[in-house]
């Protein structure tokens, strides 16, 4: 059975029982919880986006770096976010309902910031256990063969639990089907068959998560692919948008089972080769 066939018999499964409503109860959410302040997580959605556009998911200002040990390397560029300019009224001002005491925007000034990667220094607190952690993710060389670097960050209830951008991948949860469904993402952009547009694509969504659900079991990992939450994730988008779940996810098993055969194949491909057995010589 090749890779594809593989990943077929097992979305077959698996949309088998969908189809027959025999779920298992979804898995609870193990957060990631750093032992340190990550002050770009405070930053606006705008200035988020300029760092996570420049592949950055940790950046600060050059003294922030100074202050927990690290330094920024020599020829590294800044690059700039927009922050409030404050002020403390001295009055009240019914009109703005501002009241005396308040802190108010006047204005926005740029300030200079770099990203992780940009500095040498001392380790975050936590560093090496998180480490630990994305160095025994199963398939974890698929992802970084592919020149995508896997980083972690504190999650909370009500935000995302992970994402994908070319060459990154983020993990608010330490839950295997979440870096299965971003690995996913990060197959169908490299096989170019992902829908672009604004926002969370239906067609996207399905497949990274019914694909993250169907490569777990393909890998032996069946506890672990989370067939319960799988199905609360696609149900929920289905109804997002007025979609039936068993229809929308059949139109997409081919694309999903290419994504999955991929990320197999380029996993066998990285496997060292096994010495040849040495000849007796008579």
């Amino acid at each position: 059975m090749d890779k594809k066939e593989k990943a077929q018999a097992a979305a077959q499964e698996i949309l088998t029982a969908f189809e027959e409503g025999s779920i298992p109860k979804a898995l609870a959410r193990m957060f990631v919880h750093r032992n340190h302040d990550v002050p770009c997580r405070s930053w606006s959605f705008s200035n988020r986006l300029l760092a996570a556009l420049r592949g950055h998911f940790d950046a600060r200002g050059y003294r922030q770096w100074q202050e927990v040990g690290r330094f920024v390397k020599a020829g590294e560029r800044s690059f700039s976010i927009l922050v409030p300019c404050m002020y403390k009224a001295k009055e009240d001002d019914p009109a703005r309902e501002i009241q005396a005491g308040d802190l108010v925007v006047k204005g926005f000034a740029t300030a200079a910031v770099f990203g992780y990667r940009q500095t040498d220094g001392e380790p975050l607190p936590g560093e090496a256990e998180e480490e630990v952690f994305v160095d025994s993710l199963p398939v974890v060389e698929v992802a970084r063969s592919w020149g995508i670097e896997i980083v972690t960050y504190s999650g909370r209830v009500g935000s995302a639990q992970g994402f994908f951008t070319p060459g990154q991948i983020g993990l608010g949860v330490r839950n295997l089907g979440t870096f299965a469904h971003e690995l996913i993402h990060a197959a169908d952009h490299r096989l170019s068959t992902i829908t672009h547009g604004r926002g969370q694509q239906l067609d996207n969504e399905i497949v990274a998560e019914f694909g993250g659900a169907v490569l777990l079991e393909c890998l032996g990992f069946t506890s672990e692919s989370d067939r319960g939450g799988a199905f609360a994730y696609i149900e929920g988008y289905c109804r997002k948008h007025s979609r039936p779940l068993i229809a929308a996810v059949t139109e997409l098993v081919d694309r999903t089972c290419n994504c999955v055969a991929l990320i197999l194949e380029t996993a066998d491909q990285l496997q060292p080769a096994e010495p040849a057995e040495e000849r007796e010589v008579a």
